[in-house]
Parts: C-alpha cells; structure tokens; sequence
C-alpha cells in the first residue's frame, strides 16, 4: 500500500487498538475527518458499531470518516506491514514531538484502561515508543485527548496537508 505525497488524504494513519469507550472512538473519528487521516479500528472492540454513544460523538462526520475495523492485530499487522509504526504509550520515555512524522506513518494507541498490549510494544524499538508528557502522579489523559495532541503535532511538522484557512 503506498501514500500519496499529495493532498491530504491518508497522510497517516490511526490505528486504535481494542478500543473500549464509544464516545472516545467517536471523537476520534470526528478528529480523522477533520484532519483527513485513515481510522483503523482493530478487534476486538468493547462496544458495538451502532451504540449510541458512538454515533453521537461521531455522527456528523460519519460519511467524511475513513474508518476501517480490522478482525485482529494480525490482520492488521500483515496489511501495514513495512510501514513505520509509532506506539503511544505511558511505558515510553521519548516525548511524542521529538518524532520526526512521515506521510504513512501508523499511529497506535491503546485502549482505555490497559494502553497498548506489552507482547505489541516488544516488537518495537524504544525510539518508536512516545510518551505524551504529563504531571507526575497523573494516570494518563483520555484516549481521543491524547490521539488529538500526537495527529496535531504530526500534521503541524507535516504542514497541515490539505488544510484550509
């Protein structure tokens, strides 16, 4: 699979792993449409596609989403293979804006009350694990929070592709 290098679309991607809270999936399939990323949904959720929750943080931007659930890590695994994947997670000690994002990259993020699973962020060297800064004693911030902090300073250091105004 390649991304283009221009206009807006699929710049990169988010890939949220076992999501588990509607609402935060729903705002970050608003943020997608809005920042015209690709959302990828990886099984299994802790919700259903039609709750209610879901389509009302999401429903305005549900025709504009590019939002894609994949069966498991491994399916997703074997389609995004060679690109440059990027973990965000509290076990990391690399700030997230010391990264230097590309178009393609994969952006993944765990779910809510676990992060991302350790057997994942193993495959990973530790330059490809970010940290979102934060005060000390702080759990961590809310999913669809953190995703929008990352894709913004990714777009930012990409010059906000396709971005108008």
């Amino acid at each position: 699979m390649t991304v283009s290098s221009e206009g807006p679309d699929g710049w990169i991607e988010i890939a949220l792993v076992h999501p588990e809270i509607p609402p935060n999936t729903g705002n970050v399939m608003r943020l997608s449409a809005n920042v015209g990323a690709h959302l990828h949904l990886i099984e299994p959720l802790g919700f259903a596609m039609d709750d209610r929750r879901l389509r009302r943080a999401g429903m305005d931007y549900r025709d504009m989403s590019r939002v894609r659930r994949h069966a498991d890590l491994d399916a997703f695994s074997e389609e995004f293979a060679g690109r440059r994947w990027v973990a965000l997670t509290t076990r990391a000690e690399r700030h997230y804006d010391d990264w230097q994002y590309q178009r393609g990259d994969v952006l993944l993020f765990g779910a809510e009350t676990r992060g991302l699973p350790q057997d994942l962020l193993d495959t990973l060297p530790p330059s490809q694990r970010l940290v979102i800064p934060q005060m000390p004693g702080a759990r961590s911030l809310n999913l669809s929070n953190a995703v929008s902090v990352v894709v913004y300073e990714a777009w930012r250091q990409l010059g906000f592709p396709g971005a108008g105004g």
